[in-house]
């Protein structure tokens, strides 16, 4: 006996012993419930076990489902006349009573409310109700899954009902989702059934590849320095005196730069003559380069490249002069005027003789002139 009905059962002889102490009545339940069905509840009703039911638990509980069918004890399912069947749901004269075989079959019972249908050429199906229609000419035409459907064979043509991501009168084609470019960043698509994929490149992810990773999150950067994220790359904003990718270099401090350290070098000048008319306002050029412009301009921050440069112009620069002071004092020492005309009346000087012949010279009135370069009577010097 189960758990539950041997529970029921003493809950009912309770109930029994405890109407029994109780004086009796005309319409005890006793009298007319079905005690091996149920008991006697203290209120006077009848309490049926499980499977029963009724107002005295005199019906059992035919089977859930059960149609045309009664029970001798619980959860049965017994069959009408002319029912068959588990639940009692199928027509023993289903053949003559009204023949389910559709488009001029034969109905054949085969028992137990079971039967079958004999079609006419042409047709087919359980009941007769398929005709050999555009589908089943073709052969199962449609192709990657696709349904063919005929309208039961009664349509002229058929058609193919395709699976999602495919397209085309046979359902031939797989449409190409990246057709529309749904990648980002330059990643690579890849095709798929009705789906696609992204093969995203280093810096990215996603399933667009749009989300760009931040190369920042592991703290790259070193000595306290902000990060700064790029593109599947960083930078680190150093502090000073600090440098490298990651801060990790130190850098030397630059010391101070004082006279001492710097050779002075000689100081070149240039003269040079001027030509025309206006040689009294003429003048003389002056360059100077030396070491300390070459360390000044190295602290300003120049490059290598530009020192080396710098020092070769200026090399370039002082030959240049060397060569012109040499040639003007060697046409100096020759006696020859090196342009003309290279004298000019003044007020507060005698007029010069055309056929006079004057030298410039750059040394200074009232100093002693070697014997070489002593004027000789009747040319005029000019100073």
């Amino acid at each position: 006996m189960p758990s539950g009905c041997r529970c029921l059962h003493v809950v009912c002889l309770l109930c029994i012993l405890g109407a029994a102490g109780q004086p009796a009545r005309a319409d005890d339940c006793s009298l007319h419930c079905d005690l091996g069905h149920g008991c006697c509840a203290p209120d006077g009703s009848c309490r049926c076990d499980p499977g029963w039911e009724g107002l005295h638990c005199e019906r059992c509980v035919r089977m859930p489902g059960c149609q045309h069918g009664t029970c001798h004890q619980p959860w049965q399912c017994i069959c009408q006349s002319g029912w068959a069947g588990k639940f009692c749901d199928k027509d023993e004269h289903i053949c003559t009573s009204q023949s389910p075989c559709q488009n001029g079959g034969q109905c054949v019972y085969d028992g137990g409310g079971e039967y079958h249908c004999v079609c006419l050429p042409g047709f087919h199906g359980h009941d007769c109700e398929r005709k050999a229609g555009p589908c089943e000419q073709a052969g199962s035409p449609c192709q990657n899954g696709g349904q063919c459907q005929d309208n039961q064979g009664f349509a002229l043509n058929f058609t193919c009902r395709c699976l999602a991501g495919f397209v085309g009168a046979r359902c031939e084609v797989n449409v190409d989702d990246c057709l529309m470019r749904p990648c980002a960043n330059g990643a690579t698509c890849l095709d798929g059934i009705n789906r696609f994929s992204c093969l995203c490149p280093e810096g990215f992810a996603g399933r667009f590849c749009t989300i760009n990773l931040d190369d920042c999150a592991s703290q790259p950067c070193q000595r306290g320095a902000r990060c700064r994220d790029r593109i599947h790359d960083f930078d680190c904003l150093c502090p000073s005196g600090y440098g490298g990718k990651t801060c990790e270099l130190v850098l030397p401090a630059p010391g101070p730069v004082t006279m001492t350290d710097t050779p002075r070098g000689p100081t070149l000048a240039m003269v040079v003559p001027a030509t025309g008319p206006a040689l009294h306002s003429a003048g003389a050029g002056l360059l100077r380069i030396s070491v300390k412009e070459v360390v000044r301009r190295q602290e300003a921050g120049l490059g290598e490249s530009s020192l080396v440069a710098l020092v070769v112009f200026g090399a370039l620069t002082a030959a240049l002069v060397l060569a012109t002071v040499l040639l003007t004092l060697r046409a100096w020492r020759r006696g020859i005027c090196p342009l003309e005309p290279c004298c000019y009346p003044v007020p507060h000087y005698a007029p010069a003789r055309q056929d006079q012949e004057c030298q410039v010279s750059m040394i200074p009135a009232g100093f002693p002139l070697p014997p070489d370069l002593a004027p000789e009577p009747g040319k005029t010097t000019a100073l």
